[in-house]
């Protein structure tokens, strides 16, 4: 069986205008609280991979924290056009390491 699913973005406007260029659902959003409902929305509504802006991640860690062990939303940090707050990056870390038992991409050499 083939499944389709979409391509959601949610942050500040000017960090995800670009991504409707892509194909990309794009939902602006001001505020965490409706970050948090568009999650809500778009994991329940055939999305499988929702990029979220890292302040929108930070803020809403256990909400994001409920999406790890399931295949399918893949929530994917991205940075703000305001600033990068490394996020992103420490997930990725953190998954590397409970997949392969050691950081193999970030590690000290």
């Amino acid at each position: 069986m083939i499944y389709m699913y979409s391509i959601g973005v949610i942050g500040d406007y000017d960090s995800i205008c670009g991504f409707s260029a892509l194909g990309f659902d794009i939902f602006p959003v001001e505020s965490a609280e409706r970050a948090r409902k568009e999650l809500r929305a778009l994991a329940g509504g055939g999305y499988g991979i929702i990029y979220i802006t890292e302040p929108f991640v930070e803020e809403l860690e256990a909400d994001c924290a409920l999406y790890e062990e399931r295949p399918v939303p893949c929530v994917i940090p991205i940075p703000a056009c305001t600033a990068a707050l490394g996020a992103g990056e420490a997930r990725l870390k953190r998954y590397v390491e409970r997949a392969v038992g050691s950081d193999i991409i970030f590690g000290e050499q």
